[in-house]
């Protein structure tokens, strides 16, 4: 049963006028950014699934403990206007009820946010594609009824990864709705037979450091053997962590295109480049690679927190973006803000 589930969020909000400029002067957005991946483990579901025994709340991660008022200060400090929430909703689930049920505690959860804090966080809906039936159920709900702005699903689940043919039922609705389909890697389970879940892959390396981004990078080459833009045209997909690592593999894609079963066209692997999205969760490496590889309209900004510390938002993340001599103050304004309003269009206004 799933492990790991998100929901992303869509809203306006003014960040506290002295939150820092890294630019220093001409207008980069940096006042006013939209993040489009911030982590939501409600405080709901935590109590809800500690009382079903699914999860020990000693065991839980420090970034599993999400509240607003530590979400707000962090925002503000990084000049963070609105975060799109990306809930967690990581255990093991008995049954497809148990997981509605889960499903249904952490949306009411993240729309109780977005009342209580006008303009400052949206949310998208968590998608279990293992399980088409609640999927189905989720999105209707979420998108629907609830105003979520996007939907999240992993990047694979039981080592079925998305573009898989089976996933074409949820694809399809989603389609229907030109919803956007935000991604995120799984935690998984990684080292010889019998090793426990979210055990390194390589003792002293943890998984995050480089599995992530390999399973983001499996997904997207999936997605672009099965041509699942040009089956489900009206999806835009956001990659995390700046595509893993697809940008810096791309000319090696494009040369073996051939050894794809079946073969890809190479102009077909250039094509899906350029229609995902990327986001800068990471923080992101220097982005010539990526800015010579995708187009810099598909490049959206990404806290990561609170899975990636306060600190390293405000003191690496956010200063290292703002130097990065490929981006230019229009190139970050479009990174921090304009990108994401031209994706979702709910957020214009804010």
């Amino acid at each position: 049963m799933p492990e790991y589930g998100a929901v992303g969020i869509t809203a306006g909000g003014t960040a506290r006028p002295d939150a820092a400029d890294p630019a220093g002067g001409e207008d980069d957005g940096s006042r006013a950014v939209i993040d489009v991946h911030h982590h939501f483990c409600a405080p709901a579901w935590r109590e809800w699934a500690e009382r079903r025994g699914l999860v020990n709340p000693k065991a839980m991660a420090p970034w599993a403990r999400w509240d607003a008022e530590t979400a707000l200060g962090l925002m503000d400090r990084a000049g963070i206007a609105t975060a799109v929430l990306k809930p967690m909703m990581y255990a093991r689930y008995e049954s497809s009820a148990q997981l509605r049920e889960a499903t249904t505690v952490t949306l009411r959860a993240a729309v109780e946010v977005v009342r209580a804090h006008p303009g400052r966080f949206v949310f998208h809906t968590p998608l279990f594609l293992e399980d088409p039936e609640v999927s189905s159920w989720a999105l209707r709900y979420g998108l629907d009824e609830l105003g979520a702005v996007g939907v999240n699903v992993t990047a694979n689940h039981g080592g079925v990864y998305l573009g898989d043919p089976s996933y074409d039922g949820i694809f399809a609705e989603l389609d229907e709705r030109s919803a956007v389909v935000d991604t995120h890697p799984h935690n998984l389970p990684g080292g010889p037979p019998g090793t426990p879940p979210g055990a390194a892959t390589v003792p002293g390396l943890p998984n995050f450091l480089c599995d992530f981004l390999l399973d983001t990078t499996r997904a997207a080459a999936n997605m672009i053997r099965n041509r699942t833009l040009d089956r489900f045209p009206n999806l835009s997909v956001i990659l995390p962590h700046g595509g893993g690592f697809l940008p810096h593999i791309a000319a090696r894609l494009e040369a073996f295109a051939h050894s794809f079963d079946p073969p890809v066209e190479p102009a077909a692997v250039r094509d899906h480049l350029h229609r995902f999205y990327y986001d800068t969760a990471g923080p992101l490496s220097p982005a010539g690679t990526l800015l010579a590889t995708v187009s810099p309209d598909r490049i959206l900004f990404g806290s990561d927190w609170p899975a990636c510390p306060a600190s390293v938002v405000t003191d690496v993340a956010v200063p290292a973006l703002a130097a990065d001599p490929a981006f230019t103050p229009a190139l970050r304004r479009a990174v921090n803000r304009e990108n994401a309003l031209r994706l979702m269009p709910a957020l214009v206004g804010v």
